[in-house]
């Protein structure tokens, strides 16, 4: 990739963060058009249910699901491609158009919107409205949690979310441009389809799994660092040094190789002691705190201070770009 096309991504993806950043994701947009993340779960879905069945070995499952990740990889790669080409070739208004496309793919306003809602539902109508909102986006079960396991829930999908939602297809699309950016976004939602561990998905979805640890690997890791940027710019050097020392010292110990860096950063930007033990599907884990020396009693005033660090955080992430695109 030249010199060029880098100066063109940044730029780009400099106005689409803006873009994102202010619109979102309008109701009005998608009740009229099928999001393009819909699009690529029904590629997945239709490639699960003709390629996964029942009485498979473990080896013919995994063999399987390897084969419907090289198909929905190529799909992506393709379109994103030729799409691109399109752009290029219809000049100024292509730009434009990359630049919506781009947005389209980032969450930085609909995943603060949303864990907003957890934090207005437990204030205004008590622990059954949090409980609701919280299952809306997190997939433990609701009713095992209190006000305060509602709360950090909220804000550890808010850190997780911010590295798979904004800081990685960003990432992705700076790289490699829109054929990036689909295949991620294409490798991310097979992951939330597929990449579980039911009966179903175990051995099927092993290859969508890993591969969304490998590419979010590094984005990861990166939305720690920019959480602890941000809250130096608010807090200071001390506040910093403490987001850096929990990532370091606490992510390893979370069950996803990734989750745990944006995560632990969070916490200790916060001073507040997440994750711990909980229950999917009935079934309950007993999986180490992060940032333990931290306060537990979490509250819905502080998912209002993790999407205020959050906002903060985008911002950071927008002013790094924007600047390496003038630089450029």
């Amino acid at each position: 990739m030249g010199l060029d096309t880098v100066k063109m991504h940044l730029a780009i993806l400099a106005v689409a963060l803006l873009l994102d950043r202010i619109v979102g994701d309008p109701d009005w947009l998608w009740q009229r058009f099928r999001h393009p993340v819909v699009l690529f779960g029904a590629v997945i879905g239709w490639l699960e249910g003709t390629m996964n069945g029942q009485g498979l070995s473990a080896w013919a499952g995994r063999l399987r699901g390897g084969f419907a990740v090289a198909a929905i990889l190529a799909i992506a790669v393709v379109s994103g491609e030729l799409i691109g080409r399109f752009f290029a070739f219809i000049g100024g208004i292509g730009i434009l158009l990359e630049i919506a496309v781009v947005a389209v793919f980032l969450a930085q306003k609909s995943l603060a919107e949303h864990v907003a809602r957890v934090a207005r539902a437990l204030q205004r109508e008590g622990l059954s409205s949090g409980r609701k909102a919280v299952s809306m986006i997190v997939g433990r079960d609701p009713a095992t949690l209190d006000e305060a396991g509602v709360a950090r829930a909220a804000i550890e999908s808010l850190a997780e979310n911010f590295a798979d939602g904004v800081v990685a297809p960003a990432f992705w699309y700076l790289v490699f441009g829109l054929p990036g950016l689909f295949a991620y976004k294409m490798v991310n939602t097979a992951d939330s389809m597929i990449g579980h561990r039911s009966a179903r998905y175990r051995d099927f979805g092993f290859a969508a799994a890993r591969l969304d640890d490998a590419v979010n690997w590094l984005p990861a890791r990166i939305s720690a660092g920019l959480i602890a940027l941000a809250v130096v710019w608010r807090s200071g050097k001390e506040a910093g040094r403490r987001a850096v020392r929990a990532a370091w010292r606490d992510a390893p110990f979370h069950r996803s190789p990734n989750a745990g860096w944006p995560e632990a950063a969070m916490a200790g930007s916060l001073g507040l002691s997440l994750g711990g033990p909980r229950s999917y599907g009935g079934i309950a884990l007993d999986e180490p705190a992060i940032h333990a020396e931290g306060r537990r009693e979490a509250t819905p005033a502080d998912i209002e201070r993790a999407i205020a660090l959050y906002r903060r955080t985008c911002t950071v992430l927008l002013g790094l770009v924007a600047l390496s695109a003038i630089v450029a």
